[in-house]
């Protein structure tokens, strides 16, 4: 899994999509996503490969980070997103997995989940979700072996700056919700088979 995030790497697009404003502080980084209020902090000397107005990828030479912005979703909260974390996991085809304990102080409720990915690293999906508006941010970071407590110091370092008044421009933005999300995988696979040619099959005499 980590040698495709690394074969992902886009450039282009993330100098074209600056959507966080990066600080250096006290050796962290300091990302600050001011359309939404948000900030975290990361190890120094990562290197952005993706950046857009919901979702953000950086890499170290031993842990990828994305972070994903999506509205919540109406009915039974903990019911969707534990589900929504197992499905993720099983998309990576993720093994000995554990509901995780981390808590995001400022935030209504963390949900995560860890294990280990096929080629043998890490990884923890933690659903963040927001109580000052209508968001979740979902986190996702794949890593070696001996940097668990980096990636939790990471998760816990999400914070709402809510004495800001909040960027009229989130108003405007459409975020979708994890349902659309996967609604929308669902139907661009069906169409992707669709579009592929049938292979014709040819008939030999004996």
């Amino acid at each position: 899994m980590m040698k495709h995030f690394r074969h992902t790497i886009l450039m282009t697009m993330a100098a074209l999509l600056v959507a966080l404003a990066a600080t250096v502080d006290a050796g962290a980084t300091v990302y600050n996503w001011s359309r939404y209020d948000l900030s975290f902090e990361t190890p120094e000397n990562g290197f952005v490969t993706f950046n857009s107005p919901t979702r953000f990828e950086i890499q170290w030479e031993d842990m990828v980070m994305t972070v994903q912005l999506y509205s919540q979703d109406k009915g039974n909260e903990k019911k969707l997103l534990t589900e929504n974390l197992q499905r993720k996991a099983l998309g990576y085809s993720m093994y000995d997995l554990h509901d995780g304990k981390i808590k995001v102080k400022g935030f209504k409720k963390t949900y995560s989940l860890s294990g280990t990915m096929p080629d043998g690293s890490r990884a923890i999906i933690a659903d963040i979700v927001s109580k000052h508006q209508n968001l979740i941010i979902e986190v996702t970071v794949n890593y070696i072996y001996g940097n668990r407590e980096i990636v939790e110091d990471m998760i816990k370092s999400f914070a709402e700056n809510k004495k800001q008044k909040p960027n009229h421009d989130r108003k405007r933005q459409k975020v979708q919700t994890k349902e659309d999300a996967d609604r929308q995988k669902q139907k661009d696979k069906k169409k992707e088979d669709s579009d592929r040619p049938q292979r014709k099959e040819q008939l030999y005499d004996a």
